[in-house]
């Protein structure tokens, strides 16, 4: 149910914004005044492409800085140096950048260069406006928690003084066994007496490289004995030699992700610090760290909701990467792929992808969201802003035999039904067309509307036409279509309101241009292909087609930016491998909706 208190956006996403428990909270503290300024952030390791699961966490994240004046940081989560790269932080940069592009501006935290958390300021402004643009002049620049690796550094020395911290000598599989399970009883370290001094020195000496990897760990002191096994003396700081892709060779030694992950959202005066739910067993220990530091108040405080989980998709990293590593699809940014890259290069707008991971809901429940409830918003976005083309993927060659040799005509096209201001266009027509393979059959079934030997069919915007003829190759093959067009029947004729059952969509086989079209599908032919463990066996061996197309002269200046409908067929955007001489587009999504269907019955 919709929060009425809440700003609503404008234009296309003007629906007020979503109420749910976290945001009911946020309310709650600012009617207390508990904070002067709410802060979120969304705080992704960059260890692998961003899916639309992070895009529900963006658009929570930013979405409450924006319902509330706040303020939203992204930050990379950059504390193992293995398993990171620039490659990821810059994929990163980019998809938040495009989510949010024309939502969210520089009120809501988008990091200037140069600039520390702690001198930036936030003008609150209660009118934010929705801008329909997908491209926006402020970028987000992110935080790193490397950038505060010396302060971390520091509060993990604070720990040892206080005798809260001390160093381990046992292997990571030796500290693995010992903290055992929820079920099974912990065997303490044998170094967990050991004095603050040793603990302080050995720790300096792992600071100055002194130890090989894997030697040594710093270990919060807990209790070994708690049922949650995470506050189970947990290691906060391991060796590794190895350089990080933001602060080089400066350190050898790297903090654990959840004592980094508090004191990171500490620094930056985080005020709501907003996990999935695996994370909520783990915020015993984000509060024990900063209960323990003593550090002023007000702390931040985290908050759990069930991730998205969408229907014939994985989400899962490294099999994401397995997908890759295997050229199963061609990269990150496949069109088959959930991540945000790929649905990017699918022709998805960012405005639809916003509007579903805006408006999914926010629950403490895991479930799956049919992937049908995503492609609905996709559809119902495309209706409204795509542009209106013709174009064939299967050509079919008819020829109008009561037209002359040279014949050249222009018919008026809609460019949208749906937006009257977007007007018409010119599409040229000549005696021979292209039409779609499937929209003729030389013996149909019943109740088959389109063309077929004898029968006839309207051109939509040109002619009605009569198929006299069928002209086949030497192996049977239908090569050409012969027929003849009622004249008086264009726009404005004698015969124009005459009725026939089929209307079908064509080009102008003189005036066509070739190119590239792939047909995408979902990569996986069951809803949950990782329920019984090998998601490889239900991959769909026909997520992809490549057709050579015939598309109307004025898909050649086909913008990137722009959605199209090729009418009766779907939706498509152009690809970037698109070369001058080869264009290339993709299907976004089919016309068939599903789930509007669903609705309809319901």
């Amino acid at each position: 149910m919709a929060n009425p208190t809440h700003p609503s956006p404008a234009g296309a996403e003007s629906a007020p914004a979503p109420s749910d428990f976290i945001r009911d909270i946020v309310k709650a503290d600012v009617a207390a005044g508990k904070y002067k300024k709410i802060v979120t952030r969304f705080p992704p390791e960059p260890n692998g492409y961003l899916h639309i699961g992070h895009a529900k966490s963006i658009c929570l994240n930013f979405g409450i800085a924006r319902e509330f004046q706040g303020q939203c940081n992204l930050r990379m989560d950059d504390t193992n140096p293995t398993k990171e790269d620039v490659e990821y932080v810059e994929s990163i940069q980019q998809d938040v950048n495009w989510l949010i592009a024309g939502w969210a501006d520089d009120r809501l935290g988008l990091k200037p260069k140069g600039k520390t958390p702690d001198t930036i300021t936030v003008d609150a402004k209660p009118d934010f406006y929705l801008g329909p643009a997908e491209s926006s002049t402020t970028a987000v620049e992110p935080f790193y928690a490397s950038d505060y690796f010396d302060q971390i550094y520091e509060y993990a020395l604070q720990l040892v003084k206080k005798g809260k911290a001390y160093v381990c000598d046992h292997t990571a599989e030796e500290v693995d066994k010992m903290r055992g399970a929820p079920d099974k009883q912990s065997e303490q370290s044998h170094y967990r007496d050991r004095s603050i001094e040793e603990s302080l020195d050995l720790f300096q000496r792992m600071r100055a490289g002194e130890f090989p990897d894997g030697t040594r760990t710093l270990r919060a002191k807990i209790d070994m004995l708690s049922p949650n096994i995470w506050m189970r003396d947990p290691v906060i700081y391991r060796i590794r030699h190895a350089e990080h892709h933001h602060t080089g060779n400066a350190w050898c030694i790297y903090p654990m992700y959840d004592f980094a992950h508090c004191l990171s959202d500490y620094i930056e005066g985080i005020t709501h610090s907003i996990c999935t739910l695996e994370f909520e067993v783990h915020r015993p220990l984000y509060d024990w760290i900063l209960e323990n530091l003593g550090l002023p108040r007000p702390l931040p405080h985290q908050f759990e909701f069930a991730r998205l989980s969408v229907g014939y998709t994985i989400m899962s990293k490294r099999k994401l990467l397995q997908l890759v590593n295997e050229k199963i699809v061609t990269g990150w940014d496949d069109p088959r792929m959930p991540t945000i890259s790929g649905i990017r290069r699918r022709g998805v707008p960012a405005r639809a992808l916003r509007q579903f991971a805006y408006n999914i809901g926010v629950t403490k429940y895991n479930g799956i969201t049919d992937v049908a409830v995503l492609e609905h918003v996709i559809r119902t976005d495309l209706n409204q802003h795509a542009q209106r083309r013709l174009g064939v993927l299967r050509p079919l060659k008819v020829v109008i035999t009561n037209l002359p040799e040279n014949h050249v005509e222009q018919f008026d096209a809609v460019n949208n039904p749906e937006d009257p201001a977007a007007g018409k266009r010119h599409v040229p027509f000549g005696r021979t067309v292209c039409i779609e393979r499937d929209d003729f059959m030389e013996t149909p079934p019943p109740k088959y509307f389109r063309l077929r030997p004898g029968g006839e069919v309207r051109l939509k915007y040109a002619y009605v036409i009569k198929c006299d003829e069928v002209v086949k190759d030497a192996a049977g093959n239908i090569v050409e279509l012969r027929c003849t067009a009622d004249l008086g029947s264009k726009l404005g004729g004698p015969t124009a309101n005459r009725k026939v059952k089929g209307t079908i969509h064509w080009v102008s086989a003189a005036h066509a241009f070739e190119a590239e079209v792939r047909l995408y599908d979902r990569l996986f032919t069951v809803s949950e292909p990782d329920a019984e463990g090998d998601f490889k066996k239900h991959i769909n061996p026909h997520s992809l087609e490549v057709v050579t197309a015939k598309l109307e002269p004025s898909l050649a200046k086909a913008s990137a930016g722009e959605r199209y409908q090729f009418e009766r067929l779907g939706y498509f955007a152009l690809d970037p491998d698109t070369q001058p001489a080869r264009p290339v587009f993709n299907r976004t999504i089919t016309l068939k909706d599903t789930w509007a269907k669903e609705q309809q019955k319901a």
